[in-house]
């Protein structure tokens, strides 16, 4: 399931394009195109509202996409 009830049928919805596409194209060697892009910018966008309409903290995480302004640590 998904963070979002909602989300849980997009979630289903794309894994299923991805293991498909990993297993009949991109195993073989067919590594060209991105079939199930949309369908996981869909999903993103769901589980994106639903963190917010639940307040769930996720300060710190990159997950959701690359920070604006964000430095490096060079340890």
């Amino acid at each position: 399931n998904s963070v979002g009830e909602a989300c849980t049928e997009l979630k289903r919805e794309y894994d299923q394009c991805f293991n498909r596409w990993f297993a009949e194209k991109f195993l073989k060697g067919d590594s060209a195109g991105d079939p199930c892009g949309q369908l996981f910018k869909r999903y993103q966008l769901c589980v994106q509202k639903a963190i917010k309409e639940k307040d769930i903290p996720i300060e710190g995480l990159e997950f959701m996409g690359p920070s604006k302004g964000k430095t490096e640590n060079s340890s």
